[in-house]
């Protein structure tokens, strides 16, 4: 549900009395209660612009509270009155008048402050600018010349593929199998069935001779793509949907696969089952485990797929029960196929995509994932890996950088072939974003805000709560340029940029929000709901200016909606001119304000006013003291002071 930031102004009051004190008492009990106002900051800002009243701040203000609100129309009306007055913006106010103008169907226009936008953000592209594609054929460049890739030494004239690591050995799928009577051949492919085989690692994971892994997980149907736990007693691998000599079909009549779970019981792997959330209706495949094994992830086209088949994760429990699976979402997965997971040490996922831009069928992708389950962007891992045919099953050892992948590119051996290869330079550079959420006015922290990271094309990669001391932090990656928005009921949502280091680290970036209601009592400040600070006039001067009308608008509004408020209008100077001059020019400006109210329809009876000039300094900057501008500013200010409500 949508949180209105436009809320209505209300007044509470809140009666106390003693009801268990007798009826002869009650009459002269004292009655306790405490009366606020609301102040709606941006109700009053757009009836002032109403009024014909123009400020850009103004303007931003307004067009952010509907835009982050998505009532789209009325935010594409204030921005459009911002870019009347100002031509030159910060690159996000295109981008976001481009989606609110076309929400009001003036596409043409849209298009404009997208081009706009694109080149302010500076993305070099032609073409496309409203797709979420990059210049990934450099983006490619970039990422290769990082690999020394050679062949395994383990392939045949047939499928070889989908490896993994297990207790120093090997294990890979193949079809080399042909002196069998009984092994059969895949109709799609022409190929035989495949099977699990092993070989030794040698020095630089280098592969002896290939052997058949163990018969009770092989069949006569397909196996292929393994994971093992690190203690080497349980392994998952994918199999057709066979089991203990029975074939399972789908509605069509079409065997699928499935991922199976075995436990090895005297140098035996034994107790095969298949995972429960398997189905004859869907595929689930190449299952590959976290770094603590407390997560399965794999690939399937289950129910909630967003594309020909998605990547998935499910809890593995510590009973050995297990989740519910979870679709990783749109950063990873695309309306193609996201298939051959594979989780390194790092924490990273690699994975093979036709969804992604690549140079062809299935390139291998990786991606960052952070510690809240999220992920970084995801990137091509280059030229060296990927080629214009398939390219898959990537799986790395994070220590010595070595690894081995499958492709069934030009020049290999057989239909697919498995390479290995060492990785020379790291693709990732890793920066921790953190910051604090606090409120402008209090300073302090805001616990359970809303915080929420975007690249610079504003695309959502991840979103957290702040913690109870208002801190959140991301993991992104070195040198790019990222968004950040805190949101919090009650409070106006604020977004600010920033451009993280170039190297590992920390970059900070701390957020302050305002308060969309304004609560206020008998003696506080009305100006500071608005951030009045000081009515500005002329140097020497008691005449208001059009920037103090302005904000003597927003006091002007607030006492119209409420008529019983009474205001003590209070005029400051800092310590430089005479005390005598101060003073009298202070309340010659109180004054003013006071004339310019009752001009506009307040009645006198509810303000009163003078001139303070020096006498009431917030800061240690009297006479003969040096200070800086800033801090005599701090001096200089205009008090709404309320006496009643």
């Amino acid at each position: 549900m949508k949180k209105n930031i436009l809320l209505y102004i209300t007044i509470i009051s809140v009666f106390s009395l003693n009801i268990y004190s007798q009826k002869a008492r009650l009459a002269a009990a004292d009655k306790k209660y405490d009366n606020f106002a609301y102040i709606d900051a941006i109700k009053t800002y757009e009836r002032i612009a109403e009024k014909g009243y123009k400020s850009a701040e103004m303007f931003q203000k307004l067009g952010n509270a509907y835009y982050f609100n998505a009532q789209l129309e009325n935010a594409a009306k204030w921005y459009g009155e911002l870019f009347a007055m100002q031509t030159e913006l910060q690159p996000e106010y295109y981008y976001r008048y481009s989606q609110s103008l076309k929400a009001i169907g003036d596409n043409k226009q849209a298009d404009a402050m997208m081009e706009k936008f694109n080149q302010l953000s500076g993305d070099d592209k032609r073409a496309k600018l409203f797709k979420k594609n990059r210049n990934y054929l450099a983006e490619i460049k970039a990422n290769s010349g990082r690999y020394k890739v050679e062949d395994a030494g383990i392939n045949s004239k047939y499928s070889d593929y989908g490896t993994a690591v297990y207790l120093n050995k090997i294990v890979f799928s193949s079809a080399r199998d042909t002196g069998s009577l009984g092994q059969r051949k895949h109709t799609w492919t022409n190929q035989y069935f495949t099977n699990l085989y092993m070989a030794d690692l040698g020095e630089e994971m280098t592969p002896g001779a290939p052997s058949k892994f163990d018969k009770n997980i092989n069949s006569k149907f397909h196996e292929a793509t393994p994971a093992f736990t690190k203690d080497g007693k349980t392994m998952y691998f994918t199999r057709n949907n066979y089991l203990e000599g029975k074939k399972g079909k789908n509605g069509n009549d079409i065997t699928l696969i499935k991922i199976y779970k075995a436990t090895l019981e005297n140098d035996k792997w034994a107790k095969i089952v298949e995972m429960p959330f398997n189905s004859d209706n869907y595929s689930t495949a190449h299952p590959a485990l976290s770094p603590d094994e407390k997560t399965l992830y794999f690939a399937s086209d289950m129910p909630g797929t967003l594309g020909l088949s998605d990547l998935f994760k499910v809890k593995i429990n510590e009973d050995g029960t297990y989740g519910n699976p979870e679709n990783l979402g749109n950063s990873i997965n695309t309306p193609g196929r996201e298939t051959f997971p594979f989780i390194s040490e790092d924490n990273e996922i690699y994975f093979a995509s036709d969804g992604h831009p690549g140079l062809g069928g299935l390139d291998v992708f990786v991606s960052k994932i952070f510690e809240d389950g999220t992920f970084n962007e995801v990137q091509n891992v280059g030229a060296d890996i990927n080629s214009p045919k398939d390219d898959f099953a990537y799986l790395i050892d994070s220590k010595s950088r070595r690894g081995f992948f499958t492709s069934n590119k030009d020049g290999g051996q057989g239909y697919d072939d498995i390479y290995k290869f060492l990785e020379t330079k790291k693709l990732t550079c890793d920066q921790k974003l953190f910051g604090q959420i606090t409120d402008i006015e209090s300073k302090e922290a805001l616990p359970n805000a809303k915080v929420s990271l975007f690249d610079k094309k504003f695309n959502e990669i991840s979103s957290i709560m702040s913690d109870a001391k208002g801190n959140y932090s991301f993991m992104v990656e070195c040198g790019k340029t990222y968004y950040v928005r805190a949101e919090k009921p009650e409070y106006n949502t604020n977004e600010a940029n920033i451009t993280v280091g170039k190297e590992n680290g920390q970059t900070e970036l701390n957020i302050a929000l305002e308060k969309i209601s304004c609560k206020v009592a008998v003696g506080d400040d009305l100006g500071k709901c608005f951030g009045i600070k000081m009515i500005y006039f002329d140097l020497d001067k008691s005449n208001i200016r059009h920037e103090a009308a302005l904000d003597l608008e927003k006091i002007l509004d607030v006492l119209k909606q409420y008529p019983n408020m009474k205001l003590d209008i209070r005029s400051h100077t800092d310590c430089r001119a005479s005390f005598k001059y101060n003073e009298a020019l202070s309340d010659r400006r109180a004054k003013s304000t006071i004339e310019w109210l009752v001009k506009n329809g307040v009645s006198s009876n509810r303000l009163t006013g003078k001139g303070y000039g020096e006498y009431q300094l917030v800061n240690h900057c009297a006479d003969g003291v040096k200070c800086s501008e800033e801090e005599h500013q701090e001096n200089r200010r205009s008090e709404f002071i309320i006496t009643d409500l």
